[in-house]
């Protein structure tokens, strides 16, 4: 019979490898199955926690369902409480939504001032999505136009008001809202005139600017602005 090379080699090569593989799992056996284990139980730990998050976060969404079911029943109070108790022991995005909710609450019942605070705290708060904080602000500058000056509706609404935030049109709205109320109709004016400006400004919006342009430009109160 004649001798194969190849043959001869892979025989010889499954042999190391298997010499090889007894070596490894005599030297380090223990190590891989106790890295085998742990990968395992990790696994089962983090689905596991997933799922109990998951049942968590949807149990305080109930919760909260029920919470603005007793403000649609204008049992202000125990929506309140309800809220308050997410607030305290909630999961996921839910206690920061209580919050924002109970100021709302707050304002309704007549408490501005405990709902501009609170709407402020949550604009100022690290760790609160940016598009949440900007909505507390914005919520906070409209309480303030009936309840405070310009100068503090501005500190909430004019860094909003810029040409890249999402909420600009409202913000602009607002900051000329608080100008007119305040007395200053070139300002209201400017802030008015803005929104009909942008061409992004949704028609209700911008049908409002331009009632109060017409009012203002009606009074003789300020000038017109050259085109």
């Amino acid at each position: 019979m004649a001798f194969n090379d190849d043959s001869f080699i892979r025989e010889v090569n499954e042999e190391l490898r298997s010499d090889q593989l007894k070596f490894v799992w005599r030297r380090f056996g223990r190590i891989i199955l106790g890295a085998a284990v742990l990968v395992v139980l990790g696994t089962a730990a983090y689905s596991g926690y997933r799922y109990w998050a998951s049942a968590q976060a949807g149990n305080t969404g109930d919760r909260f369902l029920a919470a603005l079911a007793l403000a649609d029943q204008n049992k202000a109070d125990d929506a309140l409480a309800a809220l308050a108790a997410i607030e305290k022991d909630g999961h996921g995005s839910y206690p920061l939504l209580a919050r924002m909710r109970a100021a709302t609450l707050q304002a309704q019942k007549g408490d501005t001032a405990t709902a501009i605070a609170a709407f402020t705290a949550i604009g100022k708060e690290a760790g609160v999505p940016a598009v949440i904080q900007d909505a507390a602000r914005l919520r906070a500058a409209f309480l303030l136009v009936e309840n405070g000056t310009y100068d503090q509706v501005s500190a909430e609404a004019e860094e909003l008001a810029v040409p890249a935030n999402a909420f600009r049109h409202s913000a602009r709205e607002v900051l000329g809202l608080a100008a007119y109320k305040a007395g200053d109709f070139s300002k209201a004016r400017q802030w008015f005139q803005a929104i009909t400006d942008d061409p992004e400004t949704p028609r209700n919006v911008a049908n409002r600017a331009q009632m109060m342009l017409d009012n203002i430009t009606a009074s003789g109160k300020a000038p017109k602005a050259q085109g």
